[in-house]
């Protein structure tokens, strides 16, 4: 058997993981490597791209707009949302009803949607028994604020007429289904109550008046003038500018409000269109005709039909001078 000698295998794993030293590149071989990777002498050297401040300007100048508009678009959009809050203030709970000063009444409801719910409630309070004028009916529009529980005393008043009443809350007031107000609303919950009469209850067109309070008195205005076939209207102290409540608001001078309300209630151009007897009820702390603002007054002159008009002292309860007024107008109405 031969003997080899035995190998110092720990030293030259030593050797193997050892680094391999670093020969230095000669200044020949330095120049070819350089001229591989650098530009050829002359070559134009190119800036990095830069941004220019007047774009930066611009740009941001560009954003700023944008933002500013899209805030005033929004600020639009939310104007032409709640803007009828200025206008309208309803009341959803009924505190009072006919009931509470002794008048007989049967709640109603109609204008059914198409899942059979009733848009519209309100009072049917008919005429007391053998009264003079119970062959008219009369529909009550009360105004912007509050709802008809409100309403109660001046429903009470008109009973001692001795006419029968439908009275009713528009969408958004009282139990009627809620709906933002609008004048557009407001004339079509007008129209379903005189469909509610002529239809359901078989009232005749020539036997129904209209009676309105404050806006509910533009309401009846503009309610007489389209319909020519009813007996009458009655108006209660119309208001002459009802939409400056909206339009004089500061808040309506950061918006084209006029393009975004569409609400205008204009009782001059109502009353010049209506060819149906009217009375108009106006109040004074002495039941004496006081002076009147330009377009109060021009509202009953321009008023077409046979017109009357009354000045009373406010009252709680119905005055005589009251009920002469209402007697006097409605013995001198045509027959229909």
């Amino acid at each position: 058997m031969l003997w080899a000698p035995k190998r110092n295998t720990t030293a030259m794993q030593r050797k193997k993981n050892s680094p391999k030293p670093v020969t230095p590149l000669s200044s020949s071989a330095f120049e070819q490597a350089w001229s591989r990777v650098r530009p050829p002498r002359g070559a134009d050297f190119e800036p990095p791209p830069t941004v220019s401040g007047r774009w930066l300007l611009m740009a941001a100048s560009a954003a700023l707009l944008a933002a500013a508009a899209c805030a005033w678009l929004t600020l639009c959009i939310l104007y032409w949302q709640g803007s009828w809050q200025l206008l309208y203030h309803p009341t959803s709970a009924v505190t009072r009803t006919p009931a509470s000063v002794g008048l007989a009444f049967d709640p109603v409801a109609f204008a059914a949607t198409e899942d059979g719910v009733p848009r519209l409630k309100g009072w049917w309070i008919p005429g007391p028994p053998g009264a003079n004028y119970s062959r008219y009916t009369v529909l009550y529009l009360h105004g912007q604020t509050g709802n008809l529980g409100d309403s109660v005393d001046e429903l009470a008043a008109l009973h001692t007429v001795g006419v029968n009443i439908l009275a009713f809350d528009y969408r958004g007031y009282g139990q009627s289904l809620f709906a933002h107000p609008s004048e557009a609303r407001w004339r079509e919950d007008t129209e379903w109550a005189l469909n509610y009469l002529t239809t359901t209850r078989h009232t005749a067109a020539g036997s129904i008046m209209v009676e309105g309070s404050a806006l509910g008195a533009n309401l009846a205005l503009e309610i007489g003038a389209a319909h020519p076939e009813l007996a009458g209207v009655v108006v209660e102290s119309p208001l002459a500018a009802p939409v400056d409540a909206i339009f004089n608001d500061p808040r309506s001078r950061l918006v084209p409000a006029h393009l975004l309300v569409r609400d205008r209630f204009n009782a001059g151009q109502a009353a010049a269109a209506l060819r149906i007897a009217s009375l108009w009820i106006e109040t004074s702390s002495t039941g004496q005709p006081v002076a009147l603002r330009d377009d109060d007054a021009g509202h009953y002159r321009q008023a077409g039909g046979a017109k009357m008009r009354v000045w009373l002292k406010p009252a709680s309860a119905p005055s005589q001078e009251f009920l002469n007024a209402w007697s006097r107008w409605l013995d001198d109405l045509p027959a229909r």
